[in-house]
């Protein structure tokens, strides 16, 4: 007896996602959801888009990362080994997450699903000093040698006079209009969109401004 064609489109989707999570593991890199965006002796940053209701092939993270998402989202996140965990993530939540894993990442949204990974490398890195949290910058955590901060300033408002003795990257989680005051150099204008990344090297004292219209939202990672 013949399947009848709507019988036979779940049978077809539950035999495709399940050859996808047999297949081998894929590197990070060449899954095609992950855009590698900045390497260096550091990190290496990747912009991830997976289209609504769409999956990402297995992939292994051999390393470390902290994760940045852009955007309210639900995911279902299946571990080779493990049962299928979902995870509803907020806009400019970020997560650490320890490596040596494969898992298939899948958006269970209309929308798309996109965040930056950023994968710690390994290497000595100098005791980062205390930082305690303020109203305008949140530490959220301290891992790997790797600080972690959300930062949010309203229109106008200025981060105050701090240094930065290590360099740091910037993830922007909203559109930014920033004016930079470096300490013997005057003031620096920058813009980014959300989903944009910068690197900055170490080595200054300066105050931060929210030239926008609307609360800047970013988070920092400082090595």
């Amino acid at each position: 007896m013949k399947l009848r064609p709507l019988l036979f489109l779940p049978v077809l989707a539950l035999f495709l996602a399940q050859a996808q999570t047999t297949a081998p593991a894929v590197a990070l890199t060449s899954e095609p959801s992950h855009h590698l965006a900045l390497e260096n002796e550091f990190l290496r940053a990747f912009k991830v888009e997976v289209a609504p209701h769409a999956s990402t092939l297995l992939h292994r993270h051999e390393r470390d990362y902290v994760f940045v998402t852009l955007g309210d989202t639900e995911v279902e996140n299946s571990v080779e080994g493990k049962a299928p965990v979902q995870l509803k993530l907020a806009d400019g939540e970020a997560r650490f997450v320890p490596g040596n894993f494969a898992h298939v990442a899948r958006n269970l949204t209309d929308h798309h699903f996109r965040n930056v990974t950023i994968e710690l490398l390994p290497g000595t890195r100098p005791a980062l000093p205390d930082a305690p949290s303020t109203p305008m910058q949140k530490v959220l955590f301290l891992q790997d040698g790797v600080r972690v901060s959300d930062i949010r300033l309203a229109p106008g408002a200025t981060l105050p006079r701090h240094e930065h003795k290590g360099p740091h990257l910037i993830v922007a989680v909203s559109d930014l209009n920033l004016r930079s005051d470096v300490e013997g150099q005057g003031p620096m204008p920058g813009a980014l969109k959300s989903g944009d990344i910068k690197w900055l090297p170490g080595g200054y004292t300066h105050t931060l401004t929210n030239t926008g219209a609307q609360e800047a939202h970013l988070i920092t990672l400082e090595f």
